[in-house]
């Protein structure tokens, strides 16, 4: 197919009126008849809020895998018209975080992270998410004894704080804590957020603030075998001033519990949503279970929790026949990529059999520390429900929080089929 070129003019109030439309609880429950409309205005054009927005497949990955093109970092928040706008709490917190650094500082940031999760320290961790798995499974099994039960809290919201909160060694009585502070701190990154989202946000940066200044002093004077006082000892190597070794392995910390739970949470609720949705791909996969695997990624790419990625231009630079300025932001709409006909053969298809590339860990230098991690958590836990809960549906319509680049399903309402 040849590339959608932008209409002649695209009407503001058109764009506006499909992300009021995502927002409603029926753009949420299926927004991709929504992401349709905005692919027909083109690959690429001028967004209402500045900047442009981008939806075909091609130049989301364009632009993902180029090492030209910025993410917005704390230097191009201070100069933007808008700073208070950029420069709250919780989008500082973001802005210190890996994701939004840019080459020499991302570069050394990420080397100092290390291997997180190469294939030893996946095989060591795979015991404790297998047992973790099962406990919240048996939990939720009680609860499906009593009537209908909510996979997003039961399941989904808990074995991904445990699984990251055992390798940072973090006390259990802390996890639903910082389950609820990550779970607002994302509403930072919305599309102009609310008043009260923003409020919420950035009471969570500073409980996250708190939470994490006083882990790493504590594993600073007693450090142990963990990923915080090793990071705390290698940026002690890289960095003379202790006080900015500090912040540095701080900003790890935060960004790995962000990371590790919102992303993930969306992915295991996902996936068993949609599953019950499709009952046919339901039963092809019992008949195949390998392609567990397959589930996990097409997953990302069928609704990914991130439907919105941002990058800045680093000079005056052309951009699917459209000019981008020096510093003007371009939307990644990657949900709508994500079911560009030109990329995926039926792409509004949930298939199980497909192992499709998708945008859901990032591209690039940006491709996501975690991803081993969070294939393992769904890999684990659709074999388990497989094997224990194969007969389920879902008991009520889904119920989402009124987002548009950050997805959160908020309950998953299932019962015994």
């Amino acid at each position: 197919m040849e590339p959608t070129l932008p209409t002649a003019t695209v009407d503001r109030r058109t764009v506006a009126s499909l992300f009021s439309r995502l927002r409603t609880g029926k753009g949420q429950s299926n927004p991709r008849p929504l992401y349709a409309e905005l692919r027909a205005l083109g690959d690429i054009f001028p967004s209402p809020w500045g900047g442009h927005l981008v939806t075909s497949y091609a130049l989301c990955d364009e632009v993902m895998r180029s090492r030209t093109w910025r993410v917005p970092d704390t230097e191009w928040r201070a100069g933007q018209a808008n700073a208070a706008r950029w420069n709250t709490p919780a989008s500082l917190q973001t802005a210190k975080s890996l994701p939004m650094l840019n080459p020499p500082h991302h570069t050394k940031v990420r080397r100092s992270a290390g291997s997180m999760f190469d294939r030893a320290k996946l095989a060591e961790i795979e015991i404790s998410i297998a047992k973790n798995v099962e406990k919240v499974l048996d939990v939720f099994e009680g609860e499906l004894l009593k009537g209908p039960a909510d996979f997003t809290s039961l399941v989904a919201e808990e074995l991904p704080v445990r699984a990251i909160g055992e390798w940072l060694n973090l006390p259990a009585g802390d996890y639903s804590v910082l389950r609820s502070l990550t779970n607002d701190q994302t509403l930072s990154q919305e599309f102009f957020p609310s008043p009260s989202q923003l409020a919420r946000a950035d009471a969570a940066a500073r409980g996250l603030q708190e939470y994490f200044t006083a882990l790493v002093r504590e594993r600073r004077a007693m450090p142990g075998d963990d990923p915080v006082s090793s990071w705390i000892a290698t940026w002690d190597t890289l960095e003379p001033d202790r006080e900015k070794a500090d912040a540095e392995a701080h900003s790890m910390a935060v960004f790995v519990i962000v990371a590790a739970l919102e992303t993930t949470e969306h992915l295991l609720s996902g996936m068993v949503r949609l599953l019950l949705e499709h009952p046919d791909q339901l039963e092809r996969l019992r008949t195949h279970p390998e392609y567990i695997p397959h589930v996990v990624d097409e997953t990302l790419r069928y609704d990914p929790a991130i439907h919105a990625i941002s990058r800045t231009a680093p000079h005056d630079i052309t951009l699917g026949g459209a000019l981008v300025r020096e510093g003007e932001m371009v939307q990644l709409m990657v949900g709508a990529a994500q079911h560009d006909p030109r990329q995926y053969e039926n792409p509004e298809d949930f298939d199980v059999r497909r192992k499709p590339p998708h945008f859901g860990f990032g591209s690039g230098i940006h491709y996501c520390l975690g991803a081993p991690l969070a294939r393992l958590e769904g890999s684990l836990l659709l074999a388990s429900i497989l094997r224990r809960l194969p007969r389920l549906r879902i008991s009520e319509p889904p119920a989402w929080e009124p987002r548009v680049s950050f997805r959160r399903l908020n309950h998953l309402m299932v019962t015994p089929a």
